[in-house]
């Protein structure tokens, strides 16, 4: 028997290591719990404690957070897609995870053919600079004196409205993947997943780990999203 859940979490992957980075994935995933009343509760890497650990054992913890979630968000943005980002995208369709791809850089180029046109994904694509002018427009503050704009805090309230329609998107592409079938055969998924737990080259033994992906893939059935 599946079992409903009222929320899912979603793998939140993303740039994280400047100011703008940060502020930006923090502001979009409470905008996305919020336009979402709840259902969706995004996951992100950059809260996760990294300070006196190896690489490794960073990459290896959040491998694990991405396959635990039920879907995965992923921004390809800027003029190249975050390896990171790109490695996780990867990793989440071998593993047959719902996912949303969200760009919001109107420039061209940041794609790259082989990650397009996989199943289970949808793309949401907006100019998220053309939403941060249109709300300047419609407060009619464009013509704004700069201190008066800076001392009224103007412009984190035309960024805030944008990363709310932003994120309003992401919600609806949620809401379409989460629907979508499983692409990967039921009589596959106990092999696919018992390579997972090899093939990242995760640290552990293989017998515990090979049993933590058989809980991961366990969990997922019961959910209804294998």
């Amino acid at each position: 028997m599946k079992h409903k859940r009222k929320h899912h979490t979603v793998y939140f992957a993303g740039e994280l290591y400047s100011q703008k980075h940060l502020i930006g994935n923090a502001y979009l995933a409470e905008a996305i719990y919020e336009k979402s009343h709840g259902r969706y509760l995004c996951v992100l890497p950059q809260n996760t404690e990294h300070r006196g650990i190896s690489s490794r054992v960073v990459r290896d913890r959040d491998i694990r957070e991405l396959l635990e979630c039920d879907l995965a968000l992923f921004n390809f943005e800027g003029a190249e897609v975050d390896a990171g980002t790109l490695a996780a995208f990867m990793l989440a369709k071998f593993a047959d995870i719902p996912s949303v791809v969200l760009r919001s850089d109107a420039r061209g180029g940041g794609w790259t053919a082989m990650a397009g046109f996989f199943p289970r994904t949808v793309k949401v694509i907006v100019d998220g600079l053309g939403l941060y002018k249109t709300s300047m427009k419609r407060r009619r503050l464009s013509a704004l004196d700069e201190i008066v704009r800076l001392a009224g805090q103007h412009s984190s309230v035309d960024a805030q409205l944008m990363c709310e329609q932003i994120a309003q998107a992401c919600v609806r592409a949620l809401d379409r993947v989460v629907e979508m079938e499983p692409r990967m055969p039921k009589h596959l998924c106990e092999e696919v997943y018992a390579w997972l737990a090899l093939m990242p080259g995760l640290k552990g033994k293989e017998k515990a780990l090979r049993k933590e992906m058989n809980r991961i893939l366990e969990n997922k059935i019961d959910r209804g999203l294998l």
